[in-house]
């Protein structure tokens, strides 16, 4: 679990306490977290969810950045850019694997059983943000933040490279404004 400051820090950001979230992943420079890594399981009282999200973009100004390119067309830029370029594909491809292999090594033997139980382990066969197709794109969030959590990730990698920087401009430190320390 967050510790206490980084989990005060990221309810902020997501405006909700987060849900499952296991270690920040990857902070900006002043310090914020800006990727949590999530667990695979979440249960809840009346029964669970696998959630398919293994990295969680949480920094508010990272992700108004990627809103802006996604409406802008960026998703079906990107899967024109996988079907003409099999290199592409085939890093993509294996971000997708390295995703999978990384969701599915924080789930313990018993998860694994209840899984099996209850007929949802299937569920954990999909890539980045619950993708079973590779050769698509979905969200420009995941795909960011696996880059940043991890370095792997073309797509990801592309998305970083448009934004216009990778967290806020000194004069608009979001976290810092919010009174939230460091």
């Amino acid at each position: 679990m967050l510790d206490p400051g980084d989990l005060e820090v990221v309810s902020w950001q997501l405006g909700r306490p987060p849900t499952g979230a296991l270690a920040v992943a990857h902070r900006c420079p002043y310090g914020y977290p800006q990727v949590v890594l999530t667990h695979p399981l979440h249960r809840t009282d009346g029964g669970f969810v696998v959630f398919p999200t293994l990295f969680w973009l949480t920094c508010p100004f990272l992700t108004a950045e990627v809103a802006r390119l996604e409406s802008a067309g960026a998703v079906k830029r990107y899967e024109a850019r996988l079907a003409a370029d099999p290199a592409l594909a085939a890093r993509y491809q294996a971000a997708h694997d390295a995703y999978r292999r990384e969701r599915n090594s924080l789930l313990s033997p018993k998860d694994w059983e209840f899984l099996e139980e209850v007929g949802a382990r299937d569920r954990l066969e999909t890539g980045i943000a619950g993708l079973g197709n590779p050769t698509r794109v979905k969200c420009l969030h995941a795909q960011l933040a696996q880059f940043l959590a991890r370095g792997e990730n073309p797509i990801g990698e592309a998305v970083a490279s448009e934004l216009p920087r990778l967290f806020c401009p000194p004069e608009r430190v979001l976290c810092r404004e919010a009174g939230l320390a460091s």
